[in-house]
């Protein structure tokens, strides 16, 4: 399983969107960097409030890992993106970070 890191890039937290880094790296070493902007309102829109940023990141790229490999991720985009090319995925993370 790939090891996720998420870093978060903004230093001012009224900054609107947010930016952070993500780091994947497998069993062989091999390693993926991205990143990703999370707005406010996407945020709110998936969590209802009640999970940090951070850990919607990362749920947000292990349902990409369920989908495709690290090295077809995106090098730069928004989360709000991601609803574009898995249109269940709005769905499959609400219930996820909701728990």
């Amino acid at each position: 399983m790939a090891k996720i890191t998420v870093r978060t890039l903004s230093t001012n937290q009224d900054v609107d969107p947010q930016e952070f880094q993500v780091a994947i790296a497998d069993i062989d070493k091999s390693k993926t960097i991205h990143k990703v902007r999370v707005t406010k309102e996407t945020h709110q829109r998936l969590t209802g409030g009640m999970k940090g940023m951070e850990e919607l990141v990362r749920a947000s790229f292990k349902f990409l890992l369920e989908r495709e490999p690290k090295e077809s991720i995106l090098p730069s985009f928004d989360l709000s993106q991601i609803q574009g090319y898995f249109p269940e995925y709005e769905t499959v993370i609400s219930a996820q970070v909701s728990k």
